[in-house]
């Protein structure tokens, strides 16, 4: 009975000790219980119930005992079943089948925390087996009472095995494995049982060694080794391999192992799997963790060109490389693996590698889980790849230059290249852009405009190319044809009046720019930043075009008074038509400069008050800061400044002005095909649009909302050049004061 009672507990039943899942109802016969069958939710060893020999006291106190060995036994099997294997090579498997497979999804679900767990498991039972025996040994040399003897050596084991029996039954029960069971393990941890705290928190600590080894494969080396998808950093391929078939994710892999994939990682690799991530690391600590990988990736596998692209010798080795490229490209395919290694090791040193892999060892040699310390490794981990990052594409790839040269392009700050552009392409875009041929037009003027005014030290301007957009609609007509509109019999246009304002802002306000940007700076001027910066260039571009416009209409009508004063001299017969002609537009030129006015100051107050002022801070940041994930954010700051400042995100303000040069516009066409005295009646009406929208905007201006507001602190001066005289005060009482009309004479004096 000594023996039955001591391997019961060791899992091993028989006549004495039985289990009731391995005995057939009706037959009797035992049937070996299966290796995979699942774990029971209730204990099921039980004495023998043929046993009359046995006391009832004593059968209660045998089977309260003989729980134990149940309890031994579903954790062995569980241990033994995660820590099995088999699974990692079958012999009569090739790999490609193997491959297959695991695209399919047809493998069973592993897990190497399980596995680790598993291992914590093992130490436990193997604790508990030496008090087994220990046990046999006092009962053989001493005639000891068994049942107390038994009692009084196991009794400590009643704390740990049934809360681990739930664990495992838990894990099982709901598929837990990975991150979420560290989540688990550490949720139990938190108890008033002090001999299973220390149980479970070393289970713990074993599944935080799997954690630590992808940790230092993730920082250190840049390489996610997560062949079970249980790292709270994923892989975006991944993720496409579980949503698309087998041959289409294997020719996926085969298109991007051929292309640069550091662009592709950075921007679109990775990402924090919210399933896996503990509750006790913080979302900003696992984005610390994901940008220290994806930084490491960068600096250990740059770009092959990069080479010829480093310090003060980019333009002359870009150069040299021009003039003997057979030679250069036969240089770079026999270096490129070698000269990528010493590059490599140069963007992050080794020593700064071995001090990463230094903390996170600390980390995972410590019994028990500091969350502190953990942040603060993670901290430091991100400072030292985001200053190396820092380091390449501020130093190495002139970040500041290309950012000069966004500006300069971008932002218009080479006035005299637009100026010269626009009027270079004026009377091209006094016509609708051919779909087909918009942008080859255009590259006309821009390379006209670019010899008068770039010089051959300009080296960013090769970067710079001009975009039309296809158009996906029909193309409305051009605004010089709109004085030939058909009028009906009583005079009027057949339209609506305002049709002649839907013509608006035509194709050619549809005018983007690219700008060519190299490895590593596409890690900061992402296509998101670009779109930003188009944006900004379209409304700018509009806003010069609309000056130019106002300026070109004065001209023009210089020009022709001092054609009428010649005829006049010649034939005084004419005197009285030109002379009508004057009066009957002079009240126009009073519009045409409040509409110069306004323009010329809302051009001022962004070009200067907003752009050149924001790229001051931007430039004091880059001065001051040596690390990347801050340059990025004050360069996302910039641009948000940027775009607020200028009202781009204000709907009802950039509708306004989108208007008002739309107005500007049509009124210097106009005004410069003037035929009739119907072309009067409708500059008159755009004059009136022009006084009600430029009135509205003034009062949207000066409201506290955005007058009081930090997001304009400039937008005070601009007022003030605007209202310098009380005109726009005064005639915007007009808006806010319905019921008094509001007279058109204000704005013609």
């Amino acid at each position: 009975m000594l023996h039955e009672l001591l391997l019961a507990l060791l899992g091993y039943t028989g006549d004495l000790i039985i289990d009731v899942r391995e005995q057939q109802e009706q037959t009797g016969t035992h049937i070996p219980l299966s290796p995979d069958a699942p774990i029971s939710h209730q204990h099921t060893f039980k004495l023998a119930p043929d046993i009359s020999f046995i006391k009832p006291s004593e059968r209660d106190v045998i089977e309260r005992i003989i729980t134990l060995g149940f309890y031994y036994r579903e954790l062995d099997r569980f241990a033994a079943k995660s820590r099995n294997l088999s699974w990692i090579r079958s012999p009569n498997e090739s790999p490609l089948l193997r491959t297959s497979q695991l695209l399919k999804g047809k493998t069973s679900k592993h897990s190497v925390y399980r596995r680790a767990i598993a291992n914590g498991i093992v130490e436990v039972l193997s604790v508990y087996r030496s008090a087994v025996l220990h046990i046999e040994q006092k009962l053989l040399s001493d005639s000891l009472p068994i049942v107390a003897t038994l009692t009084q050596g196991l009794n400590k084991f009643f704390v740990l095995l049934p809360p681990l029996f739930e664990l495992i039954l838990e894990i099982e029960r709901d598929n837990i494995y990975g991150g979420k069971l560290l989540n688990l393990l550490h949720k139990r941890c938190h108890c008033g049982v002090p001999e299973l705290q220390i149980c479970i928190q070393r289970l713990l600590w074993h599944g935080h060694q799997v954690m630590y080894n992808q940790l230092a494969s993730w920082a250190v080396y840049g390489i996610l080794h997560d062949p079970y998808k249980e790292f709270y950093i994923s892989s975006q391929d991944d993720k496409d391999s579980e949503q698309e078939s087998a041959p289409q994710f294997l020719e996926k892999l085969t298109r991007l192992s051929v292309a640069d994939t550091s662009l592709n990682d950075w921007h679109l690799g990775f990402h924090i799997s919210l399933d896996m991530l503990p509750e006790y690391i913080t979302l900003n600590v696992a984005e610390s963790i994901l940008f220290a990988g994806k930084a490491v990736r960068v600096l250990r596998n740059p770009s092959p060109g990069f080479q010829f692209k480093d310090g003060s010798s980019h333009q002359q080795t870009q150069r040299g490389s021009q003039k003997t490229q057979g030679y250069t490209t036969t240089i770079s395919f026999q270096n490129n693996s070698l000269n990528n290694t010493l590059i490599g090791e140069d963007l992050l040193p080794q020593a700064e590698a071995d001090k990463i892999e230094s903390m996170l060892q600390d980390l995972k040699e410590s019994s028990e889980f500091h969350k502190r310390s953990f942040e603060n490794a993670i901290d430091t981990i991100k400072t030292v790849a985001a200053s190396h990052l820092w380091q390449l594409v501020v130093v190495r790839a002139d970040l500041n230059g290309h950012l000069k040269a966004l500006k300069d392009y971008f932002l218009l700050e080479k006035g005299d290249f637009f100026q010269s552009f626009l009027e270079e392409s004026r009377q091209l875009m006094r016509l609708p852009p051919r779909q087909s041929t918009a942008e080859a037009d255009l590259m006309v003027p821009f390379q006209l405009a670019a010899l008068k005014t770039i010089g051959e030290e300009d080296k960013y301007f090769s970067r710079v190319s001009l975009r039309m957009p296809s158009f996906g609609i029909t193309l409305k007509p051009s605004p010089v044809d709109l004085s030939k509109v058909k009028v009906n019999k009583d005079g009027d246009s057949v339209g609506h009046p305002d049709a002649s304002l839907e013509v608006s802002l035509d194709g050619w306000d549809g005018i983007s720019l690219e700008y060519s940007i190299d490895w590593p700076l596409q890690l900061f001027v992402t296509p998101e930043v670009l779109s930003k910066y188009q944006r900004i260039f379209q409304y700018l571009l509009r806003l010069k075009r609309t000056q130019m416009e106002l300026e070109k209409s004065w001209a023009f009508a210089m020009h022709q008074d001092h054609i009428d004063f010649a005829k006049l001299r010649n034939d005084s017969r004419k005197s009285s038509v030109s002379q009508h002609r004057r009066q009957r537009l002079r009240p126009m030129w009073h519009v045409r400069e409040h509409m110069a006015f306004l323009i010329r100051n809302l051009q001022f107050y962004i070009q200067v008050d907003v752009i050149e002022s924001q790229w001051n801070v931007l430039q004091s940041h880059i001065q001051n800061s040596h690390d990347f994930t801050e340059l990025v954010g004050f360069h996302q700051e910039y641009l948000a400044a940027l775009i607020s400042q200028s009202f781009l995100d204000i709907g009802s303000v950039s509708r306004i002005l989108d208007g008002i040069m739309k107005l500007c516009l049509q009124f210097c066409w106009k005004i410069e095909n003037d035929e009739s005295n119907r072309t009067t009646s409708e500059l008159e009406h755009i004059a009136e649009e022009f006084n009600k929208k430029s009135n509205s905007l003034y009062t949207i201006l000066r409201s506290s909302r955005l007058a009081g507001s930090q997001r304009a602190p400039f937008l005070r001066q601009f007022l003030l050049r605007l209202n310098f005289n009380s005109f726009f005060e005064a005639t915007a009482r007009g808006v806010l004061n319905v019921v008094s009309p509001r007279p058109p004479v204000s704005v013609l004096q």
